[in-house]
């Protein structure tokens, strides 16, 4: 097939640019820094700067996943601009362009997060589960829906909302990692909030999946089957570090530390990939011990 990938360049676009191509597809990637993608992608993997550049090219699937990163910072009114603009804006653009062309792609599958559900308290979250309205679900409700668009361009639309994504060279575990391994790492806040943690090669395996099937569409959740507990998820992470993860982080320091973006931290989403699973997806990493020790050793 010939893909598009936006966010190419970020986490998970790098890994999963060199598996497409292993997988036999010619891959370009939409970047404001064109002339790094060949480095970072892999140097079959042709980068632009503008959708324009490939007016005339085929295309047969786009894989979107474009945006700021949410944890990064503080959600000051400038720093939500800037997630509303690299999530909803960007992906509007790209739909109209899509609409636009004479020959469109079969399929468009688009980044979510499981953020779309809100605070799901210890609740088990499938893709048939409503949602608690608040900035999260705000920004990814928005973020699918324009996504959603192509639909009416006779596009097959896919939807992963994907969550915490385990990986050896970026993320979130790369900032824990440092206060763990010194025995500073343990429970924030009560603890008792879900993790919907994923390995990255599930990610990456699932974004191919569903653009490779034509029978998928609609949401699907990229989380592993097995969620934890922030408790148990500093545990298991301590254990593998060989150091002991009992300091808890206080919910008001959070709160004071980082205002609104504490939530991220403090409420949870006990999210399930069912409809994945009943699809027939197999989760190569679907227990927390054995990501993690994958994960850690490549970070070595």
């Amino acid at each position: 097939m010939n893909l598009l990938l936006t966010g190419g360049t970020g986490l998970i676009g790098r890994q999963l640019c060199r598996q497409l191509v292993a997988a036999g597809h010619q891959v370009s990637v939409w970047s404001r820094r064109p002339g790094e993608v060949a480095a970072l992608c892999g140097a079959q993997v042709r980068g632009v700067a503008s959708l324009e550049q490939l007016d005339d090219s085929p295309l047969d699937g786009v894989i979107n996943l474009a945006g700021a990163p949410v944890a990064d910072r503080r959600w000051s009114a400038e720093r939500k601009a800037l997630l509303w603009q690299s999530r909803v804006t960007l992906t509007e653009q790209l739909v109209q362009w899509l609409g636009q062309r004479a020959q469109r792609p079969e399929v468009l599958v688009t980044a979510s997060a499981v953020g779309w559900y809100g605070d799901g308290g210890d609740t088990p979250l499938t893709e048939a589960s409503p949602a608690k309205v608040e900035y999260t679900h705000t920004l990814c409700d928005a973020w699918e829906a324009a996504a959603r668009r192509a639909a009416s361009y006779g596009m097959r639309v896919c939807v992963l909302r994907i969550g915490l994504v385990l990986a050896p060279d970026g993320g979130f575990l790369q900032r824990m990692r440092l206060p763990f391994s010194l025995g500073l790492g343990g429970p924030l806040g009560s603890g008792r909030q879900y993790m919907p943690w994923v390995h990255h090669s599930d990610v990456e395996a699932l974004l191919q999946w569903l653009v490779e099937r034509p029978d998928c569409r609609g949401v699907y959740n990229g989380t592993a089957p097995t969620p934890v507990t922030n408790r148990e998820f500093s545990r298991e992470l301590g254990k593998a570090l060989g150091r002991p993860a009992v300091l808890p982080a206080p919910a008001p320091v959070l709160k004071l530390a980082l205002g609104e973006m504490s939530r991220l931290l403090l409420t949870g989403q006990r999210a399930l990939p069912a409809k994945a699973e009943q699809e027939g997806f197999v989760f190569r990493y679907p227990h927390l011990e054995t990501a993690l020790a994958q994960v850690l050793q490549k970070q070595k």
